[in-house]
């Protein structure tokens, strides 16, 4: 089969990035795929504008000819208003064909973000999208954000995924929650202020001495600026049980998440499905977080950690209290997360699920 492949790839690697390459990597095994790759650029200059509009340009004019040569289309679709605009003109583009076309979205705010806001976006999407051959959402969250668009029954399901060489089995996680001494809490993800990250620390400064020296806590993941990043590093200097490592992958991933106990993820966003809450999962770990969006899909208040009433200081500082007095609690959770990774999210399902659903 010949398969257009539109999607974002990475560097950099984020959650929308590895799972496209996770997936094309796979179906390149058994069909002849065309990539077009579909990052955004993010120089931060007064060209920068101009310079993305040539490349959505170009990236158009690439669709123009590839599809024209494709037995199906796979597109991830975007989830802000620019992006939009550029998926209907793909849609356009790729009108005679749109009954081989599958759309995939790998976040949980389309709905309330764009067709909640603007009834014309609904309109110009519902034309395009009702026509489509599916669409591949992550969770049943999401199904109402396409409810009325299309066929129900055209409407499917795909869980993240963790990548394989993350899991550890049951013997090293016992190991790690053997005589602890301090909880290592980990953050892994991109340092906005939306994500928490900001919450957490001042959580921790909040907390007594004596329940501080019980906790080490690693912050990883990219920030928007230098100076956000200055400015961090700079305030959790004076505490030695707080780390920043950075962007981190590979290796130095596995072993922050594969030493962890906990993972903290105390976000404000309408999440699509966290791939690192999968990632702690396959790691052994206890997670923290809030039930934002798609989060509900695969997390359980108490089943796989504790649940933020929302991610405020207070409410952080009250889970980080919890699983101090409580920790003994968190190995058994740990192990059941690591299980519950194993037969759910592993990344030859996730790629099974979506290949079966385009034919392929």
């Amino acid at each position: 089969m010949k398969i257009l492949f539109i999607a974002p790839l990475p560097p950099p690697i984020h959650g929308q990035s590895l799972a496209a390459k996770i997936l094309l990597d796979e179906l390149k095994n058994t069909n002849e795929v065309f990539v077009v790759n579909s990052k955004e650029s993010f120089t931060k200059n007064h060209l920068s504008f101009l310079y993305r509009i040539f490349e959505v340009i170009k990236l158009l004019c690439i669709i123009i000819e590839t599809q024209k040569k494709s037995d199906l289309i796979y597109l991830q679709i975007s989830e802000s208003l620019l992006g939009n605009i550029k998926d209907l003109m793909i849609y356009w583009i790729c009108r005679k064909k749109l009954s081989t076309m599958y759309i995939h979205l790998h976040g949980g705010s389309l709905k309330r973000l764009l067709f909640d806001k603007n009834k014309w976006l609904v309109f110009l999407n519902k034309y395009f999208i009702s026509q489509l051959a599916g669409v591949i959402i992550l969770g049943k969250s999401h199904i109402e954000i396409f409810s009325g668009l299309l066929d129900k029954n055209k409407i499917h399901v795909v869980p993240n995924f963790s990548e394989d060489y993350l899991f550890i089995d049951n013997k090293a996680i016992n190991a790690k929650f053997l005589n602890v001494s301090s909880l290592k809490i980990v953050f892994m993800s991109n340092l906005i202020p939306g994500k928490g990250y900001l919450q957490l620390i001042e959580a921790y400064k909040a907390l007594d001495n004596d329940l501080k020296i019980r906790i080490q806590l690693d912050f990883c993941g990219n920030f928007n600026s230098i100076e956000e990043e200055t400015k961090f590093i700079t305030e959790i200097e004076e505490f030695q049980q707080v780390t920043y490592h950075g962007i981190v992958n590979g290796d130095k991933k596995k072993e922050i998440l594969n030493n962890a106990h906990v993972f903290c993820l105390p976000t404000s966003y309408y999440e699509g499905q966290p791939i690192s809450i999968l990632e702690a999962y396959a790691s052994g770990c206890y997670v923290i977080t809030t039930s934002m969006g798609g989060i509900k899909d695969i997390f359980e208040d108490r089943i796989n950690g504790y649940e933020l009433t929302d991610n405020s200081v207070e409410s952080i500082q009250s889970a980080l209290k919890y699983i101090i007095k409580y920790r003994d609690n968190l190995h058994h959770i740990a192990l059941k997360n690591n299980i519950y990774a194993c037969s759910q999210y592993r990344t030859e399902l996730y790629c099974n699920n979506i290949s079966n659903i385009l034919g392929s």
